[in-house]
């Protein structure tokens, strides 16, 4: 029988990912196959279970997708794992509105799944025990099954906040993370380093499923865990196979690296044969019938895309000659003229007479949503589309320069004054991400204007 708990934290940066991701390794360890998924639009955090529990993590969101779309993604990606581990975001209630709406806790009821509760015990005592005792009491319907206490400085520290929690609360606390020598997770612009670029990442997940074995008791976290009857409802007779006649380039590298799962599946579930590419190391594109360049870190990573000039000279001449093209955030950034970073300028692609910053300040944080207002390659006009931006780059268009946009925002920054969606030729590059499972239409979208390209 699968069993399934989401791990929770009273805020960001309470924990939850060093106990989520040494769980998952802990557990694959142990020899548990493992079915981790993050809540929300995140790519890092995602990545990070996807390397400790050697499995694809899969996203849920609950303000992006329907609560069907939610349990059949659920069902389908955590049949037959052992345990099903869902890493939540934010605090427990913290949602896009006042009343917490699209929660960690909204999705653990829509999932029916108790929650491990992870909560950074720096300079405190008591007071987690009141911390926890109003999560039990601001949502009694929730079940709050365990704690574990992160950042704990002492063992007299310890004793004291177990003691409180237990009698105020009736909650055990199943384990305890002490304060560690090093920071396994340093923090940068956008979150964590991703694990594309973290150095000796398998050092990293041996020492957070150590620091698990040592301090968090996993029988007793099995044994609040939720037995998981995971029936996928069928709401539509079984797709015929189809002919994967479509070669459609990935750039995946550590520098272009935010791709969900569900995208990339989707796309070969539509038609398209995934042929991945490294725009750091190749010397040209391959043939190829389209291209998807997803976001990432493309400035930390500048001075290698710069110097591969050959590459970057092959995608603007496929962008110029036709090639359909759908870019998103790091993607578009590659397609600019250049990129300012720690006071060197370095040229992109150039298919956009763009310039690219980096600002100390995000630029743009948070849900979006945009209307299709132009004639673009891959978006009807009329569409309303739903996704997420997370950017600290700035811009600056060249003078003069004439720049078509496609989208105009109804919700978020997009790329200048409210439009996003620069397009040339049958190239759409845009800040929006997109999630296959909320847009299901995005990838039969991509997929047929490669085929309409390769008819031309």
């Amino acid at each position: 029988m699968t069993k399934g708990i989401v791990v929770a934290g009273l805020a960001g940066g309470s924990g939850k990912s060093v106990a989520s991701v040494g769980l998952a390794s802990l557990w694959r360890r142990r020899g548990k196959t493992v079915a981790p998924f993050k809540k929300g639009p995140d790519y890092i955090d995602a990545g990070w279970l996807q390397r400790a529990a050697d499995a694809p993590c899969y996203n849920l969101d609950p303000y992006l997708m329907s609560a069907e779309q939610i349990t059949d993604s659920f069902a389908s990606h955590a049949a037959g794992a052992d345990i099903v581990l869902v890493e939540g975001n934010r605090g427990l209630f913290d949602g896009v509105t006042a009343q917490a709406g699209y929660s960690t806790a909204d999705l653990a009821l829509m999932l029916d799944l108790p929650v491990l509760l992870v909560v950074n015990c720096t300079k405190t005592t008591r007071t987690v025990a009141a911390m926890v005792l109003g999560c039990q009491q601001f949502a009694p319907e929730l079940t709050i099954a365990g704690v574990i206490l992160n950042q704990v400085a002492t063992s007299r520290q310890h004793s004291i906040i177990v003691e409180a929690v237990t009698e105020t609360t009736g909650i055990q606390v199943v384990g305890a993370i002490p304060r560690l020598p090093v920071d396994i997770f340093p923090m940068r612009h956008l979150g964590m380093i991703p694990t594309q670029e973290y150095p000796e990442l398998d050092k990293a997940l041996t020492v957070l499923a150590d620091t698990v074995e040592r301090g968090v008791d996993l029988d007793s976290v099995e044994k609040h865990a939720s037995e998981l009857n995971l029936v996928k409802k069928i709401s539509a007779p079984a797709a015929q196979e189809v002919r994967k006649d479509v070669r459609l380039g990935v750039i995946q590298d550590s520098a272009f690296q935010f791709y969900y799962p569900d995208n990339l599946e989707a796309l070969a579930r539509a038609g398209a044969n995934l042929v991945f590419i490294d725009a750091l190391a190749d010397r040209e594109l391959p043939p190829l019938d389209g291209l998807y360049i997803g976001g990432g870190f493309p400035e930390t990573s500048a001075a290698v895309l710069a110097e591969n000039s050959s590459f970057r000279d092959s995608v603007r001449r496929a962008a110029m000659a036709g090639l359909p093209i759908y870019a998103e955030c790091g993607g578009l950034i590659y397609l600019g003229e250049s990129i300012d970073y720690d006071g060197t300028n370095y040229p992109l692609a150039g298919v956009f007479p763009v310039r690219f910053g980096l600002s100390k300040k995000p630029q743009a944080h948070g849900y979006s949503q945009f209307v299709v207002e132009r004639k673009n390659p891959f978006y009807p006009v009329g569409s309303r589309v739903k996704g997420h931006e997370f950017r600290y780059s700035t811009t600056t268009c060249n003078d003069n320069a004439h720049i078509e946009f496609a989208v105009k925002m109804e919700r978020g920054t997009g790329f200048i004054n409210g439009v996003d969606g620069l397009t040339i030729h049958n190239v759409l590059a845009l800040y929006t991400h997109v999630h296959a499972v909320a847009t299901p239409e995005w990838a039969p979208l991509v997929v047929k204007r490669c085929r309409l390209s390769l008819n031309e």
